[in-house]
């Protein structure tokens, strides 16, 4: 009756056949979302009760199904699968035939042959769709018989009426049918058959639907008689305590049943329209999450199985199926992105495209770099592997779906993009555009943060108020990433934090849920300067959902100072946990030279340059609260007459030859600051002692008399006194200047360049500071006093201003003027070490397999 006993679902035998990629099994009917979230810190948490025997009774798993099914617990016994219970079930049933509807379940024959008894086989046809007719079943059957019925069938996926079924298994009390519900769960609102008649008995597999055929765990219903007789023909243990553990916790999420029904649903529907376009296939019509096909033209199935195979799918032949031939296979019904792969390899495989598709394009390669916490390096390394791509001959482009960052920069055409986005741009030698990141958050403490979608700013925002845009910010990202990634050979992405941060994954659009739209492999990186690395990346592994998991594809571990051989041990035991290899060992950079992500590191004094050996002047500057745009003092960092001190106390401008006030998000809450923390007096009195004062966006209006912002565009403070050092006066306004400026410093006519972002207007009587050559002017100046300010962040980039401004300091200072650049401030030169660095520390083979290049 049946050739072989094999099922779908065997990976082994999948890949002992030479298939060298990744499988995707379409061969095996499970839930396409996985098994619910909690999964595996149920399982941690039970680990350590393994030393005990479990419940032989299985009491409380089985009072929760019970609980479930609303019938008592002496009607239910587990099993260690439900293919355990059926082989016990059909030894210890007194029946005089085995009625078996064909095709079905290959091992109900199996099961049924072991017993001695007659087998019936009730052919169903494939002119009805193999629906199998009742009235036709209950013609055949007798008393003493047992009835063996799927619903739904496997590998039909059909159901038998239930209020029929149900009526004729109230007028044949004479007659066991045995109801085998393995796929029931995914049908919604269809009653299970648990407990409401004595000559029935249950097959439920907790494995299906949940997603955890590995674990092995079901039940069955029946009478209280046959449970007596059923727990005393299995062998004690047969379901361990982790299987016990995770079965009463099923029955409880009823959110994750609701989720699976509503997405197997519509996957299911999708994939049998994409099935039917195919005009070689016969498909059949199916009510769970598979389809039973048939090559129209007879053929065998195993030439297709095998092509498919090689494309790295593998499908369900059902050719040792009794009733079904050479050309049927089943299709299991996985998710979107899974389908939308296999159907394009389907076709191809067949030779054949549907009417009215087009063979779709291959994705953009991409690779993406998820952090174990921020500031772990993710955007220095994205950018090396940027500049990687390019020394190979590869056109890329940086992408970071969302940054939340004061550092911002201004576009060609006018748009506002994150500062590390516009660093990657320039490893990867091309210009910044604000696609490579479509959200920019510009956190302010009063009022939220100010929210900028696509280079534009939307609005200000409290958290709660952006969880509720989400949805149509999430629309811009890809949007902006499919545009991008349409002109690139390769995309490499960025996330933010961490993926492991369990309070913020329901919100998520820059972390896995962008890897998984972009079909991103990710690398998990880890700064070990910090300690705890390893920790990390397991912990991280274990919190993440299965469909998270599956995106990992190895780590990256940072920031290493020391002999990377000493991290094998290491690297084993990560191996070991998570199954994904260590991938690179980079070192400790010092001194990269090469802009910071973000203001932690400004914040936690790594911008603190030691005092050069000879002659040096000291620039101090204010590590304000809601400090932005802090980058507008990188170009100092490499300067060797240059001493740069970042300063939060008053007594720390001591000594000081330039006070800096740098860009700021919240300027009145800035202001306070300033006013409690004793620096107004300070710098008035240092000022009008000669000492040099810049004010640079927010620092500028902090140094005229008043700062109003009568709409409360940064904060609840309507207005408040400057340091009253310039003669001007700033009002905050609700339009937003984004301007990217040419010209010159008037008193030297030396040439400037760099870019506006503020929303304030400042006038007054003060002489101006630079003239653009667009005939506009920005900033001013002291009469009497050297003190000056603009708007213009990104002035001291410029080699010759930046020297100008140091050179004075100088000759103030009683030392001789340079007059000469000393450090060009050229990040290519930084890029292409960093590159060198990185490629020597990185498996790029590794990298490259996994970008499909």
């Amino acid at each position: 009756m049946i050739k072989r006993k094999e099922h779908g679902g065997n990976l082994r035998k999948i890949k002992a056949e030479g298939a060298e990629q990744k499988i995707i099994d379409f061969s095996a009917n499970i839930n396409p979302l996985g098994p619910p979230e909690w999964l595996r810190p149920v399982i941690s948490n039970e680990l350590e009760t393994l030393i005990h025997y479990p419940d032989p009774d299985c009491l409380e798993f089985c009072q929760a199904i019970a609980g479930h099914h609303g019938i008592s617990e002496k009607r239910v016994v587990a099993g260690n699968g439900t293919a355990e219970l059926l082989y016990a079930l059909l030894r210890i049933i007194p029946s005089k035939r085995i009625v078996i509807p064909v095709p079905s379940y290959i091992d109900y024959y199996h099961a049924a042959s072991q017993t001695g008894q007659e087998i019936v086989p009730v052919e169903l046809s494939p002119e009805n769709g193999f629906q199998l007719s009742l009235e036709r079943l209950k013609k055949i059957l007798r008393p003493g018989d047992l009835a063996l019925i799927a619903r739904p069938n496997n590998p039909t996926g059909l159901l038998p009426d239930t209020e029929q079924l149900a009526d004729i298994i109230k007028s044949m009390p004479e007659v066991w049918f045995c109801l085998d519900e393995a796929f029931l769960d995914f049908i919604a609102d269809e009653p299970s058959f648990a407990g409401r008649f004595e000559n029935v008995i249950t097959l439920n597999s907790m494995t299906k639907f949940y997603a955890l055929p590995g674990l092995r765990l079901g039940y069955c219903s029946c009478s209280e008689e046959l449970k007596v007789a059923l727990h005393n023909a299995l062998p004690p243990w047969t379901v361990n305590t982790l299987a016990q553990a995770v079965g009463k916790r099923l029955f409880a999420d009823e959110t994750y049943r609701q989720q699976s029904l509503a997405y197997a649903e519509a996957a299911r529907r999708d994939c049998f329209q994409e099935l039917s376009s195919l005009d070689a296939l016969e498909v059949f019509p199916s009510r769970v999450n598979y389809h039973l096909c048939r090559l129209r033209d007879g053929g065998a199935v195993e030439p297709l199985r095998k092509r498919l195979l090689q494309a790295g799918f593998a499908i369900r032949p059902c050719e040792n199926f009794s009733g079904l031939d050479r050309s049927y296979f089943r299709v299991a019904v996985r998710t979107h992105e899974e389908n939308h792969l296999f159907f394009q390899a389907l076709r191809t495989s067949l030779a054949t495209v549907p009417s009215k598709k087009k063979r779709e394009k291959r994705p953009t390669p991409a690779l993406m770099l998820q952090g174990t916490c921020s500031n772990a390096g993710k955007s220095v390394l994205t950018a090396a592997l940027c500049r990687i791509l390019v020394q190979d001959g590869i056109k890329v482009a940086p992408f970071k779906a969302q940054n939340m960052s004061l550092n911002s920069f201004v576009t060609r055409d006018g748009r506002e993009m994150g500062r590390a986005q516009v660093v990657q741009a320039q490893a990867a030698c091309i210009d910044p555009h604000w696609r490579m990141n479509p959200i920019l958050l510009k956190p302010n403490s009063d009022t939220g943060s100010q929210v900028i979608v696509q280079g534009r700013p939307v609005g200000n925002m409290s958290v709660g108020q952006y969880h509720r845009y989400k949805g149509q910010a999430w629309h811009k990202v890809q949007e902006s990433y499919d545009e991008l990634a349409a002109e690139y050979d390769t995309i490499i992405l960025e996330g933010a934090g961490s993926p492991g941060e369990v309070n913020l994954k329901q919100h998520d659009i820059v972390n896995m849920r962008m890897a998984q739209h972009a079909q991103s492999p990710v690398l998990l990186v880890g700064d070990i300067d910090r300690g705890g690395v390893y920790a990390s990346f397991v912990g991280i592994m274990e919190v993440l959902s299965q469909w998270e998991r599956d995106l990992v594809a190895g780590f990256l571990v940072n920031r290493f100072r020391g002999d990377a051989r000493l991290l094998s041990s290491a690297h084993d035991y990560l191996l070991q946990h998570t199954g994904r290899k260590v991938l690179g060992v980079v070192p400790y950079i010092h001194q990269l030279g090469i802009p910071e992500e973000d203001s932690v590191s400004f914040k936690s004094g790594a911008l603190d340059s030691l005092p050069p050996i000879g002659d040096h002047v000291v620039i101090s500057v204010l590590s304000l609260p809601h400090l932005s745009n802090f980058t507008d003092i990188e170009p100092f960092l490499t300067e060797p007459d240059v001493h740069i001190r970042i300063v939060t106390r008053v007594t720390e401008l001591e000594n000081s030859d330039a006070i800096i006030i740098p860009g700021s998000k919240n300027v009145l809450g800035d202001m306070r600051w300033l006013q409690e923390g004793g620096f107004v007096e300070y710098i008035k009195e240092f000022a009008t002692d000669g000492g040099t004062v810049v004010g640079i966006c927010g620092g500028y209006q902090m140094l005229g008399r008043k700062i109003s912002d009568p709409h409360g565009v940064e904060s609840a403070r309507l207005s408040d006194e400057g340091l009253g050092i310039l003669d001007i006066g700033t009002e905050i306004g609700e339009d937003k200047k984004l301007l990217r400026k040419t010209g010159h410093h008037i008193s030297s006519q030396t040439a400037v360049h760099g870019y506006e972002i503020h929303h304030g207007i400042s006038v007054g009587k003060s002489a101006p500071l630079f003239l653009f050559n667009d005939g506009s002017y920005c900033g001013h100046k002291a009469e009497n006093l050297p003190v000056w300010g603009a708007y213009l962040h990104g002035m001291f980039d410029a080699d010759d201003f930046r020297r100008l401004f140091i050179d004075d300091l100088r000759q103030k200072k009683g030392l001789s003027r340079e007059g000469r650049v000393l450090a060009p401030y050229n990040l290519d030169g930084a890029f292409e070490t960093l590159a060198k660095t990185v490629r020597e520390s990185v498996d790029m083979d590794a990298i490259y397999h996994l970008l499909g290049l």
